[in-house]
């Protein structure tokens, strides 16, 4: 824009004025690994996608055929700000059947994607410039909702002595004197660390001792390999609990999510929800009501026995090459590996690790600043024989 125009009462672009919020996004590394991985294929070369966290299986048939059955009625309208009345109540038997918690369908907002969930969580809990304590290395996204929503996001420094997870000490020490606020996630992504009942239940129990905000992202709740991941609800109804249908459920591609608020906040959410989403995708939440129906659950076990599987053979190829896992990846789909053996720069080495072995990995950089360098993530996102392949591209590449 130049000066006539604005001079003739045109506005200035934020961009063009210095200070714009998208200013303050961070882009996401990965994304151009996967960029530079899709170039590759387009040449010709064979690449193994290990970089990106979606589920390689299809939606599930009952899910699909529900969705079908829905579409032909051509009755796709928009439903409730809040969300599907019949999806609410079967969300909340969910929280019945899987964690003995009494969950009003009232506290339940279906959401685009568990993004969605999160935007509406932030929207009510932060005034501008409160911190927002996050686990580093953590999912890069957290800050840069944060700071849409004028937060100030803080690191939180986690290793493996704390399974990578916040914990009330930690939060204790870093809250800064306010009231505190944070997002805690469980499993973790990029750790595929799972918090300890004790600890979880500690740290919901000393945010509400405070009148602070927890918001605990359970989107990989289901996919867990061993005990059961915990939730938040379980020790406490004031915290804002966020989960999804794009994992467990592996309905990605159909941006669903929700999130459980406290009933305090409830009917500030649903006037957020109306003004900024309208609605979910109502062909998605009626989808969804098939999620939990017997044969879909039955599938969605195998399907997480076979994460197991993979976790158990990539985890263990890994080690044997001499990768460092310092904390069991007992949930998600993610290990978070040590690759300080083999280089001074784990973005150094994924970048060499794609161009001459053909195999995407995600560098620790995307993460946090904690160590950012030593570590690389691996999404066992694929077949068994897909991971075999990775594995020995990789040996041939840190052996010579």
């Amino acid at each position: 824009m130049n000066r006539r125009q604005h001079e003739a009462g045109q506005p200035i672009p934020a961009a063009e004025q210095g200070g714009c919020l998208a200013d303050a996004i961070r882009p996401f590394h990965v994304m151009a690994i996967l960029a530079r991985a899709r170039e590759l294929e387009s040449s010709g070369r064979s690449i193994v996608h290990l970089e990106i966290g979606e589920p390689d299986f299809p939606t599930p048939e009952p899910v699909a055929a529900a969705a079908t059955r829905f579409l032909a009625g051509g009755q796709v309208r928009y439903t409730p700000a809040a969300g599907l009345p019949e999806l609410r109540e079967r969300i909340a038997a969910y929280y019945a059947e899987r964690y003995g918690v009494a969950v009003a369908p009232q506290r339940i907002f279906l959401t685009p994607g568990a993004s969605g969930a999160l935007s509406l969580a932030l929207a009510v809990a932060l005034s501008p410039g409160r911190r927002v304590m996050l686990a580093d290395p953590g999912y890069p996204c957290y800050s840069n909702f944060v700071r849409l929503y004028s937060g100030d996001p803080h690191a939180v420094p986690v290793g493996a002595e704390q399974d990578f997870q916040l914990n009330a000490a930690l939060c204790r020490m870093h809250c800064g004197g306010d009231v505190p606020v944070a997002i805690s996630a469980s499993p973790s992504n990029p750790t595929g660390t799972v918090m300890r009942t004790g600890v979880l239940r500690e740290l919901v129990e000393w945010f509400e001792a405070e009148g602070g905000i927890l918001i605990s992202d359970e989107i990989y709740h289901g996919l867990e390999y061993g005990g059961r991941a915990v939730s938040a609800l379980e020790f406490g109804q004031h915290t804002f609990v966020v989960n999804s249908f794009s994992k467990y459920f592996g309905m990605t591609g159909w941006r669903l999510g929700w999130v459980v608020v406290p009933e305090a906040y409830a009917a500030a959410v649903e006037r957020v929800a109306q003004n900024i989403f309208i609605s979910a995708p109502t062909l998605s939440q009626y989808a969804a009501l098939a999620a939990f129906s017997e044969e879909s659950r039955a599938e969605l076990e195998r399907r997480r026995r076979a994460f197991e599987a993979r976790r158990d053979f990539l985890w263990g190829e890994l080690v044997k090459l001499g990768f460092g896992v310092p904390v069991a990846p007992s949930g998600a789909f993610y290990i978070y590996a040590d690759c300080s053996a083999f280089a001074e720069d784990s973005a150094e080495f994924a970048a060499r690790l794609l161009e001459t072995a053909g195999v995407a990995v995600t560098p620790g950089k995307d993460f946090g600043a904690q160590s950012p360098e030593r570590y690389l993530r691996f999404a066992y996102t694929a077949d068994i024989p897909v991971l075999q392949e990775a594995v020995g591209r990789i040996r041939r590449f840190v052996t010579g």
